[in-house]
């Protein structure tokens, strides 16, 4: 069964940076569409970004765009989110999931996935 354990969360100031990782294990992470989910606390999950099995078509939420940037390492198995200009807004619980596709297949609908980390804690704070 593919697992994956998310990595890289904090505390960090508005204008501030963080790198989250995915990594995974029990399967190669070639042959999946991978993305990143965030809980925002009393809201909803959302799509943050998502990317295809082989990295070259992506997906930002509008509320992203220009500051994340989603790339997967398929050799390490390991799936990022580089998170730039971070604001306060951006505070949640950042999951990352996966699920079985080919081609240019992408989706930021958490429905569409079966295989999902334990999230790790982003805060963005003064």
């Amino acid at each position: 069964q593919l697992q994956l354990v998310e990595s890289g969360g904090g505390l960090v100031q508005p204008g501030g940076s963080l790198r989250l990782s995915c990594a995974a294990s029990g399967y190669t992470l070639n042959y999946y569409g991978l993305a990143w989910f965030r809980r925002a606390p009393g809201k909803d999950r959302e799509g943050v970004a998502c990317i295809s099995s082989g990295g070259d078509y992506t997906e930002y939420a509008d509320s992203v765009k220009g500051r994340f940037t989603i790339s997967r390492d398929n050799a390490n198995h390991i799936v990022y989110l580089q998170m730039d200009s971070l604001k306060p807004e951006d505070t949640g619980v950042y999951y990352c999931a996966a699920e079985v596709s080919s081609g240019s297949w992408r989706s930021l609908d958490p429905w569409q996935y079966d295989s999902w980390g334990q999230g790790t804690q982003v805060t963005v704070s003064s």
